[in-house]
């Protein structure tokens, strides 16, 4: 129980469209840098990520300041696609990103509590590096609202809740971004 600080992973090298798993740009790299300078006094904590290439390359450095091991955490991986077709998972998550939980079904429902759990188990104040909808679904938990997309977070944004209460409170919302998904 304590603060949670939900990172967005910095700038990928690809876009939704171009690669399943890609890893951060030259941009990526250097809002990892700078999110690791702005995080750095509030530690050492634990280090969570997403198991995807873009949260694990964002956690390094912090990690390293501090000397800890990024924990692999699956449950705050990116929303899991129906499809592999990097097209057509294209067009899937723009059209969810405009809707609500209840209305993707079952398995995605079941996905977002299991974020929700998560999140509510970590027993200390850690950072946790994720994705775009993860942290919506933080977000949307603590203000009761089932929107998929509540604010667009920055790469390279800092999210900061507390679980102190039994359940998400939000204490500050990261940088915004226009992000486009592409």
């Amino acid at each position: 129980m304590g603060k949670i600080y939900m990172v967005r992973h910095g700038k990928a090298a690809s876009g939704f469209d171009g690669h399943l798993d890609p890893g951060l740009d030259d941009l990526g790299r250097s809002q990892a840098l700078t999110t690791a300078q702005e995080l750095a006094p509030l530690g050492p904590l634990p280090v969570l990520s997403s198991p995807l290439a873009r949260a694990q390359q964002t956690a390094k450095p912090l990690a390293e300041l501090w000397q800890a091991e990024v924990l692999i955490e699956p449950r705050v991986a990116e929303l899991p696609s129906p499809t592999q077709d990097l097209a057509a998972r294209t067009v899937w998550i723009r059209q969810a990103m405009a809707g609500r939980w209840p209305d993707l079904g079952t398995d995605l429902m079941q996905w977002r509590q299991a974020l929700i759990d998560c999140l509510l188990d970590l027993p200390q104040d850690s950072v946790v590096f994720c994705h775009y909808i993860a942290i919506n679904v933080a977000v949307g938990a603590a203000q009761n609202d089932d929107r998929l997309v509540i604010f667009a977070p920055d790469n390279g944004s800092v999210t900061v809740f507390s679980s102190d209460s039994g359940g998400l409170e939000l204490l500050e919302l990261g940088r915004t971004a226009d992000t486009h998904v592409n």
